[in-house]
């Protein structure tokens, strides 16, 4: 593992803002959470140990910062400017994590966002500055993104932003409950030279 330079880091496209997960983010990460349990609840992860449970939010956000200062993950939450003069309310996560150096210099990236803010292109823009930051800032060759092939509106993500499909992952991720299959997505820095967020704004 290695220090990630820049972290932590806010990256901004429009009115989207990525930017560390914080302890006192709690509150307002719990309501949005609790408004999209139905949304979220078929692509959450979760403990496959008999009787095992997921982190608290206090120790998610703990093990989350230790990794980043490790140099093995960037937690972002997304949140969007909606009037002047507001603090930006939290709309989403994101996480870049399995960050791997040496001959791998590769990600993976896992996103959720709050239902009623989906289809609105937000997603795919925090991926796509997410990723630029990662092939740009840290020089990380490859991005990869795996979904439920149930997940419509992720696959859509992966759809707009170019994400070359590499195939079936049977039993890849234990979700709601169950050992689920997931569909595999990649991107390399040479496949977006100018960048995946300009390419996704030229597209829109």
């Amino acid at each position: 593992m290695r220090h990630v330079p820049y972290w932590p880091v806010t990256l901004e496209h429009g009115d989207i803002i990525l930017r560390p997960i914080r302890q006192q983010d709690r509150s307002e990460w719990t309501a949005v959470r609790q408004r999209n349990r139905e949304w979220l609840q078929p692509w959450e992860a979760s403990n496959p140990v008999p009787g095992g449970r997921l982190p608290s939010y206090r120790d998610m956000v703990s093990s989350l910062k230790t990794q980043a200062k490790q140099g093995s993950a960037l937690p972002f939450v997304i949140t969007e400017r909606q009037s002047p003069g507001r603090v930006p309310p939290i709309v989403g996560q994101l996480t870049v994590s399995n960050i791997l150096w040496g001959s791998a210099m590769m990600a993976t990236l896992g996103y959720w966002v709050d239902r009623d803010r989906a289809g609105r292109g937000i997603v795919p823009t925090a991926v796509a500055l997410a990723t630029d930051f990662c092939f740009q800032e840290l020089g990380l060759h490859r991005m990869e993104i795996n979904i439920r092939p149930e997940n419509t509106p992720s696959l859509r993500v992966v759809e707009k932003l170019g994400f070359r499909y590499e195939g079936l992952r049977p039993a890849f991720l234990h979700i709601d409950g169950v050992w689920a299959d997931h569909h595999s997505f990649a991107l390399t820095a040479e496949e977006v030279p100018e960048g995946l967020l300009r390419r996704w704004v030229a597209a829109r």
